[in-house]
């Protein structure tokens, strides 16, 4: 295998250049964001962007790495300090709020809640879904969730909440209220 070349000084600031102005771009337009808009913001052709980032999913997962880590580091941090069933419920909270918070996150996200079978499942996907399987897990064991549901199926929900807090107010108001209604329904009979 021969190894990676590092990137030349312009060619990293032509990357760093796109990161900000797609995060601008897709904070205010959502993930729909015009690709050429974001080139023209950065400074640069729309053929640099293309060689950096080849679809619209590469771009916005770029963009949103770090907050895709900093979601599935609370999930550990919630897992270690409160209860298992508490810790689920508390970092699906955390995560409809950021899906709701950020635009584009939750198209992004959409690429954890596949079936599996689609190239889409990009490295955030499969990060979110490690995170919600531990915890899902950590749940089922403690008897706080039934043992029949499968991690993807409470980030499909969690998605669906998501969404319908959107639909319901825009903001995350109703989070709380949504994620208990689907946790109950999801809770292990007694």
């Amino acid at each position: 295998m021969a190894p990676v070349k590092p990137m030349r000084a312009d060619a990293r600031r032509n990357y760093e250049r796109l990161l900000r102005a797609a995060a601008e771009a897709f904070a205010a337009h959502g993930e729909g964001a015009s690709l050429d808009d974001i080139a023209k913001r950065a400074g640069v052709g729309s053929g640099t962007l293309y060689r950096h980032f080849p679809t619209r999913q590469a771009l916005l997962e770029a963009a949103y790495v770090d907050r895709i880590e900093a979601l599935a580091a609370r999930a550990d941090e919630l897992g270690a300090r409160l209860p298992p069933g508490e810790a689920l419920v508390e970092w699906l909270n955390e995560l409809c709020v950021g899906t709701l918070q950020v635009r584009g996150m939750k198209a992004l996200l959409g690429s954890a809640v596949t079936d599996g079978s689609v190239a889409a499942v990009t490295a955030c996907g499969t990060r979110v879904r490690v995170a919600a399987t531990r915890l899902v897990e950590a749940a089922q064991r403690e008897g706080a969730l039934r043992t029949d549901v499968e991690p993807v199926e409470v980030l499909r929900l969690a998605h669906g909440v998501a969404t319908a807090v959107e639909l319901a107010n825009g903001d995350g108001d109703g989070v709380r209220r949504y994620v208990s209604l689907l946790t109950e329904g999801l809770r292990a009979a007694r």
